[in-house]
């Protein structure tokens, strides 16, 4: 009996161990036949794109004229965030003859890089015959709307360095000029000279911090990192401290001279073409705040394109981060913002109607 027994729980082992045999053959050949499974379980983890850089070469692929790098997406892409909205596209320009632009250059303001020969000289971006459209002062009524016109029918951009004061006077002029495309930098609070004799480093930087905010409280967004000095006048602490605050200076080229009082269209015009023809190219200076450039500007874009001169725009990779403590300052000073809890009906009412 004992023996039975004993052969019978042979068999069922000896069977357990076939029929186990067989499995595990059978699995080996079911993953050798179906590489593409094990294959995807592997890159599981690492399957969200966007935790990896983008290499040199596919960031090169989606450079656009801005210079800004995006990220390819992948075949085997995770499912994409919400899409950022595109910019909106510029309208077709209307003028077959027109200025126009010929290069987009994006500026990396990190350090506080300067441009403009009249002071720095490291930098030399421009080849021969292309020019730098640049405008201090603005924004003003009447003039600054007029050299929008004369680069919009040109279809032509511009760099505008405003001065934080006239950006509070009137901020839908400055938003005119953002939303037309156009680059818009700072050029102080009050145009004061920051290199004067009187003027001491905290005064200094409170005109710098001070004009960044009011453009920020105008344009309603972040400005460029850009800056200009009041008549050229570089403090050397200054020109230390922005770029402690990565903001690039922009001395010019060529100046101009149409804020002088004998100044009229005709002479702006000659100015700057008779310089160029001397120089070559370069960074032109100019004022929105002037009457004569507004009216000096029509002649002197198409004087431009009829000597074969080519506008460069000048963008920003990034925008200037204004510093909270002169944003809260600003506010109070401009008791900011003016908003009441009353209802309405207790603020306007009816007196009379027909």
């Amino acid at each position: 009996m004992r023996n039975a027994l004993a052969l019978m729980l042979g068999v069922v082992v000896m069977a357990g161990a076939i029929a186990g045999g067989w499995y595990l053959v059978g699995a080996l050949r079911g993953d050798a036949a179906n590489p593409q499974y094990a294959a995807a379980r592997q890159a599981s983890p690492s399957a969200n794109p966007s935790a990896k850089l983008a290499t040199k070469d596919s960031a090169k692929d989606d450079v656009e004229v801005t210079g800004a790098i995006g990220t390819k997406p992948t075949a085997a892409a995770a499912p994409a965030p919400a899409a950022v909205p595109a910019p909106v596209a510029e309208k077709a320009c209307a003028n077959s003859d027109a200025l126009g632009v010929s290069r987009v250059v994006e500026i990396d303001a990190t350090g506080g890089p300067g441009f403009g020969f009249e002071h720095f000289k490291q930098f030399d971006f421009l080849t021969d015959k292309e020019v730098v459209l640049t405008f201090d002062d603005g924004p003003w009524p009447g003039n600054t709307p007029a050299v929008l016109k004369a680069l919009d029918d040109e279809c032509t951009k511009a760099l505008f360095f405003s001065i934080g004061k006239h950006a509070t006077y009137h901020p839908e002029i400055l938003k005119a000029v953002l939303a037309a495309g156009h680059t818009v930098g700072a050029h102080t609070w009050s145009h004061v000279n920051l290199n004067g004799k009187k003027m001491t480093e905290q005064m200094a930087k409170d005109e710098i911090e001070k004009g960044f905010s009011a453009v920020k409280w105008a344009l309603g967004t972040e400005p460029s990192p850009f800056f200009r000095f009041p008549e050229l006048q570089h403090n050397p602490a200054m020109v230390t401290y922005l770029g402690t605050r990565n903001v690039a200076m922009f001395s010019c080229d060529l100046d101009s001279f149409d804020y002088k009082k004998d100044s009229t269209p005709e002479k702006i015009v000659t100015n700057v073409m008779g310089k160029l023809a001397k120089l070559g190219k370069g960074i032109i200076l100019m004022h929105d705040f002037q009457k004569h450039t507004a009216e000096a500007l029509p002649t002197l874009l198409k004087q431009l394109k009829a000597n074969g001169y080519k506008v460069v725009q000048i963008k920003a990779k990034g925008t200037f981060q204004t510093l909270p403590e002169y944003d809260e300052a600003f506010a109070r000073e401009m008791k900011l913002p003016t908003t009441s809890a009353r209802p309405i009906s207790s603020v306007v009412q009816t007196v009379m109607s027909k």
